[in-house]
């Protein structure tokens, strides 16, 4: 195993080391923005405290969310300006009516919108200007206690929180560019805090702080009610973050970027595959791992600080860049021509171990996999992952067939990234096809349900089941579609779905849980 000085890590601990799927259990893929409700976009409101009764009620002990940060172009969860805030579209406005900060008139455009798919376009233009007079009538206010006090918050989240509101502040004043584009006293973060801008903009800068510091007032009350309920909370932690972020911005010397243009010297993908002839072209700027190994990883430590802090437990997405990533020169029109470069591996695991003794985290392991990935994952104890939908059409030897599964794992029908279940055996190959019904000696005619059923009955200690195939929707309920540009991320639910699944099917996944020991 190599590190990222490309020379053989220190031996792999006697035991593995993170251990903490010990028991069996099941939950619920659903982002919120995907919660019914009258704002534009699923929110922190009644419908969140709705859905985790339906949780309750169907025996899961998990809700597993896409990142919660704010985003931006593209409108991705995993492209966020920052790798530490929350996404200020899922707050509940209604709430800041009652305490006397907008009138309730405002949220009637809101309204109007769509109550199918997120209009994230509408959304920008309807909701900050809301969550801006909120802040101007908070300050009139007094700045109240609502979440907390006010005071003690940017005290508290000072390690990231100023920085990142000192940058969408900037971000809007130079009208939404990307921070490499702005004036040479505002790319840099010391020149800027030393320019008049900070004095400029310092209501600006409030105003992004007061949206963090209701955001995580009413998430914190989420997860309050999840807990009481007994169910914890999977969020999802990227590995790289975006380039047009505050973490870039304001710690450019962690990342491979020219110390002139601060443009990526190479960015992150994946190589060409049997899906695609050119690879993938994330632009995510890559790592210094030299760098950040020489203070323990200490922007990581914080990082998983801050997640663990919302959440019970972490997914990490592309785990394989953990021990090498593809490296691709900038610019580049497509991912052909990277190369495989050792990442950090097993050395930031202990570092992160030796902060987090208890942490509890899930390896995304999916794609091509090497014998030195596996022993990585392996080495760290972490579960990794299967995708049922990937499991067919092929020989009996597939790694996510069930009968091929490992109990340190969690089993999918599929991830936020596929199609539904009932949508992707729709297109499915007739090969395909014909080996889910063998193999499950079914008759196809309700495969999501086949599916659930699967997972639940493997050996895979968790089993996470994608709201929209408890619903038995078809492709119409797909929230992802890799490599498409646009219409990503905007499927909601309607408040008739829940109410459809609450009686009968929750019973019944609650009778599967007693059945299969979840």
């Amino acid at each position: 195993m190599k590190s990222s000085s490309g020379k053989v890590a220190a031996s792999a601990s006697a035991l593995p080391l993170f251990n903490w799927l010990s028991s069996r259990a099941a939950g619920v893929l659903l982002h919120p923005t995907s919660l019914p409700g009258d704002q534009g976009i699923g929110t922190f409101d009644a419908s969140a405290e709705r859905f985790l009764d339906f949780l309750q009620a169907a025996g899961a002990r998990y809700w597993q969310l896409c990142p919660l940060g704010p985003t931006g172009f593209g409108d991705s969860p995993y492209q966020c300006f920052s790798a530490f805030a929350g996404n200020p579209y899922l707050i509940d406005l209604r709430e800041l009516v009652n305490h006397g900060l907008l009138d309730a008139s405002a949220l009637a455009p809101l309204a109007r919108l769509g109550a199918e798919r997120v209009d994230y376009g509408a959304l920008y233009q309807l909701k900050w200007p809301l969550l801006f007079e909120a802040h101007q009538r908070y300050r009139r206010a007094g700045r109240p206690a609502l979440y907390g006090g006010f005071a003690d918050f940017q005290r508290e989240q000072a390690g990231w929180l100023e920085s990142y509101a000192f940058f969408r502040a900037l971000k809007d004043h130079h009208g939404g560019r990307p921070w490499w584009e702005w004036p040479a006293e505002s790319r840099n973060v010391a020149d800027a805090k030393k320019s008049g801008l900070r004095a400029q903009l310092a209501e600006a800068i409030e105003a992004h702080q007061f949206t963090q510091y209701v955001f995580f007032g009413q998430w914190n009350r989420v997860k309050q009610s999840a807990a009481k309920r007994g169910i914890g909370l999977i969020g999802d932690l990227p590995i790289f973050v975006a380039a047009d972020s505050a973490d870039v911005w304001a710690n450019p010397e962690l990342f491979e970027l020219d110390p002139k243009t601060f443009l990526p010297l190479a960015v992150a993908g994946v190589p060409p595959d049997y899906f695609s002839a050119d690879g993938q072209l994330w632009g995510n700027p890559l790592y210094l791992w030299s760098r950040h190994a020489t203070d323990h990883y200490a922007w990581w430590r914080e990082r998983l600080r801050a997640s663990f802090a919302m959440y019970d437990v972490v997914r990490i997405d592309h785990f394989r860049g953990f021990q090498d990533f593809w490296r691709i020169p900038f610019p580049a029109k497509n991912a052909r021509g990277g190369a495989w470069i050792p990442g950090p591996g097993l050395p930031f695991f202990q570092a992160m171990q030796a902060e987090f003794p208890g942490a509890r985290i899930i390896a995304e392991d999916l794609g091509v996999l090497t014998p030195e990935v596996t022993k990585l994952r392996d080495n760290t104890g972490l579960p990794g992952m299967a995708i049922l939908q990937c499991a067919f059409g092929n020989d009996a030897k597939n790694i996510y067939l069930p009968h091929n599964l490992t109990p340190n794992s969690v089993i999918y029908p599929g991830t936020h990234d596929n199609d539904t279940s009932r949508g992707w055996y729709a297109t499915a190959s007739e090969a395909e096809r014909d080996h889910v019904r063998r193999y499950l000696r079914v008759g196809g005619q309700e495969v999501g349900w086949d599916f659930i059923r699967t997972a639940y009955a493997s050996v895979s200690r968790l089993a996470i089941i994608p709201f929209q195939d408890i619903l038995s929707l078809g492709s119409e309920g797909r929230f992802n579609t890799p490599g498409r540009a646009e219409g990503n991320w905007q499927w909601r639910y309607r408040p008739e779905h829940l109410e459809g699944v609450t009686g009968g099917t929750a019973g019944y996944l609650r009778e599967l849980t007693g059945q299969y020991g979840r």
